[in-house]
Formats: structure tokens, sequence, C-alpha cells
């Protein structure tokens, strides 16, 4: 039988969510006091390491989407979902929970408003998926904040260009390839079932490596009341 969250499962998922928190916060003050190009040989790990931990925020407030962080505890759900898509790039909640139940409703067709199909090509397809998250109001808003960062905080220019903005950049291209386009788009025979997509074949590690589990699609959609670090059980079953 498939798992189903129980009460106490809001203690787990609360105390997985504050340590993505807690660790892209933790990552990003380190980065930002390095000095470069002294510290050169910290650039390479740094962007990748805060890509994935930006690739978590977006997966952590996602799952609060479906209630799976702490499940029964709605406004704990809200709350931390609302903080990882401000800190990720100001996107607004309401917005993003709308956009996802369309989504769900309607994965891979003309009512998602994640799928363009494949007549524009990859990365016609990723750029009509960005704008449409995208609004003038969280561009002037980052814009605050790096200058706050760089004048009040005394951030290097460089600094917040190699681990802020190229990571949060980067980390939209993978949350885009594995839980998107390799899911939903189309396959020569069609598609398998109502949900419209697939799951990948990967390695636990590289499963979780490359997007926490998201690429496990079709039993998320199939069971989405569960949580992303449950998603490779639900694939085994």
């Amino acid at each position: 039988m498939l798992y189903r969250p129980a009460k106490h499962d809001h203690i787990r998922g609360i105390a997985i969510a504050i340590t993505v928190l807690i660790s892209w916060l933790g990552a990003l003050v380190f980065l930002f006091t390095r000095s470069l190009p002294e510290a050169a040989i910290w650039i390479a790990p740094g962007i990748l390491v805060m890509t994935f931990l930006y690739t978590g925020l977006f997966i952590t407030a996602h799952d609060s989407m479906h209630g799976t962080i702490a499940p029964g505890y709605q406004r704990i759900n809200k709350w931390i979902g609302t903080v990882a898509v401000r800190l990720y790039a100001f996107f607004s909640y309401k917005n993003l929970l709308k956009s996802h139940r369309l989504h769900h409703q309607y994965p891979a067709l003309a009512e998602d408003p994640d799928f363009y199909g494949e007549e524009s090509g990859f990365w016609g397809w990723y750029l009509r998926f960005l704008l449409n998250y995208i609004s003038w109001q969280q561009l002037v808003g980052m814009a605050v904040i790096f200058n706050l960062l760089q004048h009040l905080a005394g951030v290097p220019v460089v600094n917040l260009i190699l681990f802020w903005v190229v990571p949060a950049l980067l980390s939209t291209v993978q949350l885009f390839y594995f839980g998107t386009y390799l899911p939903h788009k189309k396959r020569p025979g069609g598609y398998p079932d109502q949900h419209r997509c697939v799951s990948n074949d990967f390695s636990l590690l590289f499963s979780f490596l490359s997007c926490y589990h998201f690429g496990v699609h079709w039993e998320h959609h199939e069971y989405p009341w569960m949580a992303w670090w449950r998603l490779p059980k639900a694939r085994k079953s």
C-alpha cells in the first residue's frame, strides 16, 4: 500500500523545509563574504551549490501548495511557501498557486500555463514558460535588494552576480528541464494517460540531485498529496 500522509509527518516536513531555507541562507552569507578573485576556488562549487539550493526553495514552495510540508496545517504550509518564493525571486505565492492548480487540472493542454508544446523548441518553450511568471514588480524588487546588499551591506557586485543572480537563473533552467520539459514533452506514441507526463528512470541519487525527485513526475500527478521526499517510494510501488 502506498504511503498516506499522517499527522506526525508535519514534523519531518517542516524540518526538511527549514533545512532547505537555512542552507540557502547560510550558503549565501558564506559566499557573499568570500573575497574574490583571491577566493576564486569558491566560484564553481558556489554556483553549483546555490543553484541546487535555489531549486530547493522552489520545490519547497511547490510542496507547500499541495499541503505536503505540514499535512493538516494549512497556515504553516502557506507561510513556508510564501517565504520560499519571496526568497527565490519575489514571486507571488497566490499567483503561483493559481497557475499550479491549472497545471494539474489541464496538464499539457492549452489551458496549462506551463505548457507550450514543442513547436517553439526547448528554448522557445523555456522563455515563454519563464516570461509567464516574471512581473515588473519582481524585477523592481530584486533591483532594490541588489542595491541594498551592495551599498548598505557591502556585498561586492561580483559576488552578487555570481552567487545570487546566476544561480537563480540556472535553477529556472533546472526546474524547467527536469520538472516540466522532460516529463511533459510529447512522445511519438502520445501520452500514456490523462496525466500527460512520464517519470524518469534516474538513480535515487541523481533523481535527488537533478531536481529533488521532481522528475518522478507521473507519481506526483497521480499522488499530489505526496511530499517530494516520498516520491521515490511511490515510484518503486
